[in-house]
């Protein structure tokens, strides 16, 4: 029975667990984007967005909860810095979990988790173009065409010189 689990204990001890989603969360900071299985990624953006939206009042005390929780200088001074500036206007939904597959050993659910507002190839508004690999060839101009076409009327109206005559002579 589930009776009072509020949460995916992700199999492990509170302390290990605690300190598992810390480490991954500083990690999602610092690098914006990080390959973990799915429910990893569930129970991860359940610890990161709370610690995402208290980024954004950039206080003393935000800033003292976050450490406690991230446990890393240099991640919180960039969630704070360069994060809480791109997320301002935004009311919540920070990350996004993408579905990547299975995982080879233990056919374990893959996902990718990222910060919304920094994944490059979806924010682009303007569409890649794609080069063409097909050449084809020039079309004569009109000036070109009708000379060729008095060429061929011309060469239509001589006899054409049989082989065999040729070479006997």
């Amino acid at each position: 029975m589930r009776h009072g689990k509020r949460f995916n204990h992700l199999s492990r001890t509170s302390s290990h667990r605690k300190s598992m989603l810390s480490n991954m969360a500083s990690s999602l900071i610092l690098n914006k984007k990080i390959e973990t299985t799915l429910a990893k990624a569930k129970a991860l953006r359940k610890y990161i967005e709370p610690l995402i939206t208290k980024s954004k009042s950039d206080t003393t005390h935000s800033r003292r909860l976050v450490f406690s929780h991230l446990q890393n200088k240099e991640s919180v001074n960039e969630l704070f810095g360069g994060i809480s500036e791109k997320i301002a206007e935004r009311p919540g939904g920070y990350t996004r979990i993408i579905k990547t597959g299975f995982r080879l050993g233990d056919n374990a659910d893959m996902c990718i988790i990222e910060l919304v507002d920094y994944n490059s190839l979806m924010l682009s508004d303007a569409p890649i173009k794609v080069t063409k690999t097909r050449r084809r060839k020039k079309k004569k101009s009109d000036t070109d065409t009708s000379s060729s076409n008095k060429d061929t009327s011309l060469s239509s109206k001589k006899k054409p010189k049989n082989n065999d005559e040729s070479k006997s002579k």
